[in-house]
């Protein structure tokens, strides 16, 4: 066994509706191309919540506020930019080793059956993410990305179950090399408002690579083949591109 460190996709992005899908390598702003990062320390997408949440703390210091005041929006300029912290991760890799594509907390697992694009009996398992939880998403093992599908919805709170079919979400469906197909998909919380997707059908991503963010609370859903193994519980807390999730057959 060996500890592998994960990495990330560098690619660009195009909107679409509250879902910012990357492209290739860079993207124009203007006559110039910026090359996009997503191993930086603070993730680039949480930049305008930082300078806003700064400038207005400064804003309040400038005008002579209270000072209780002034904690309050410092403090919140902490949480944010906490909030888009993007730590590195690193795991024991073992073979047809599946590792959480989500910090949080496992809410719930269960066999299911599919119908449509990716019919199927699965396994699932869904895990909530709090609004102090790392909100970057990883792939949870190698494979070339097959499909990516963006559902409109509500905007439940994350950890009720009808959260996973009324909420807004993103499906991002990946095929291993021999040929098993794994399903993670991005759920928009009570607070969340903007998920965020890297990469597109076609894209070939590492075990544990960065693919997406959601922002300020929400969940994830991985759907394993029927006869993966699973190596968590209900109520485990896991973490991104480093805890263990089960294992293929």
């Amino acid at each position: 066994m060996i500890y592998q460190k994960t990495r990330s996709s560098r690619d660009v992005f195009e909107k679409h509706n509250s879902v910012f899908h990357l492209f290739d390598s860079e993207y124009k702003f203007g006559a110039e191309k910026i090359k996009m990062k997503k191993d930086n320390i603070i993730i680039q997408e949480g930049y305008p919540f930082i300078v806003f949440s700064l400038v207005l703390t400064i804003f309040v210091a400038f005008l002579g506020g209270n000072w209780l005041l002034i904690a309050f929006f410092a403090l919140l300029t902490v949480f944010v930019i906490c909030f888009f912290r993007n730590p590195e991760r690193y795991f024991q890799d073992e073979e047809k080793l599946l590792i959480s594509p989500a910090d949080g907390r496992v809410i719930k697992i269960e066999h299911i059956e599919l119908t449509g694009d990716h019919s199927g009996k699965y396994k699932k398992i869904s895990i909530f993410m709090n609004v102090f939880n790392v909100h970057v998403n990883r792939l949870p093992y190698a494979g070339t990305i097959e499909s990516i599908k963006y559902h409109e919805g509500k905007f439940l709170s994350a950890n009720l179950d009808k959260a996973s079919l009324d909420n807004e979400r993103n499906e991002v469906w990946s095929r291993t090399d021999d040929g098993r197909l794994i399903g993670t998909v991005q759920i928009a919380g009570l607070i969340a408002r903007r998920i965020v997707c890297w990469v597109k059908p076609g894209m070939f991503l590492k075990k544990g690579e960065r693919f997406g963010l959601i922002c300020f609370g929400s969940r994830v859903e991985i759907y394993l083949p029927e006869d993966s193994t699973v190596a968590v519980k209900l109520k485990d807390k896991v973490k991104a591109g480093q805890t263990p999730l089960g294992y293929l057959s």
